[in-house]
């Protein structure tokens, strides 16, 4: 983005910068149960005021001690967190990284804090706190409890909450086959929501003339 661009990300989402995150697990309690996969992508914005996905991260992750593992939500999901040519990390490595790449692009994006997008996004940052609180993170760039919603949004553009169904919607592609991976999960979900704020903009939604 040219520094004579009237458009800013920073700008555009009141300091916020949107970051994409999806998450696999061992089961819905992000206390207690396993953080298995996180991937993330942040969103930048073009000097037309458009946004689209930009720097990405993700990792497979190793179990944290006594976390817990349920056998239907690993068969839902499709991931074996002990196969043997599954290369993990562990939280402390994976999160480190993730939050030191989110850490950047806020600060060159002159932003004040990343926003956790996501679909059903209130998951996933449930997650992430959860696991920045165990590794003792010195500094979480998300923000506490805000996020970005792409089954909210969606819901709103395309009256469809369902990932594949919202991304169907908007003439994205999507590999059923490939869903549950949170790489590609993120993925489609950097995509709709992208495609659903530029979508905005054609329509005179931003920025507001008053």
């Amino acid at each position: 983005m040219s520094d004579d661009s009237k458009y800013s990300i920073a700008t555009r989402f009141r300091g916020f910068l949107p970051v994409v995150v999806d998450v696999e697990t061992g089961g819905f309690n992000a206390e207690t149960d396993a953080l298995l996969e996180v991937s993330a992508i942040t969103i930048g914005m073009d000097d037309k005021g458009y946004v689209f996905p930009e720097d990405s991260a993700s990792y497979h992750i190793k179990p944290f001690k006594g976390a817990r593992i349920e056998q239907t939500a690993i068969d839902f999901i499709g991931i074996d967190p002990y196969h043997p040519l599954r290369i993990d990390y562990a939280e402390e490595k994976a999160l480190g990284e993730i939050f030191n790449i989110v850490s950047k692009a806020v600060k060159r994006n002159k932003c004040t804090r990343a926003i956790l997008t996501g679909h059903n996004a209130a998951f996933d940052l449930r997650f992430l706190n959860a696991c920045a609180e165990r590794i003792n993170a010195k500094r979480n760039p998300f923000h506490p409890f805000s996020c970005f919603d792409t089954a909210t949004l969606g819901g709103l553009a395309y009256g469809q909450t369902v990932l594949p169904l919202a991304c169907e919607a908007a003439k994205i592609k999507f590999d059923k086959t490939n869903a549950h991976s949170a790489r590609y999960d993120a993925a489609k979900t950097s995509e709709l929501f992208c495609n659903i704020v530029n979508y905005w903009k054609e329509m005179g939604g931003w920025p507001v003339n008053r």
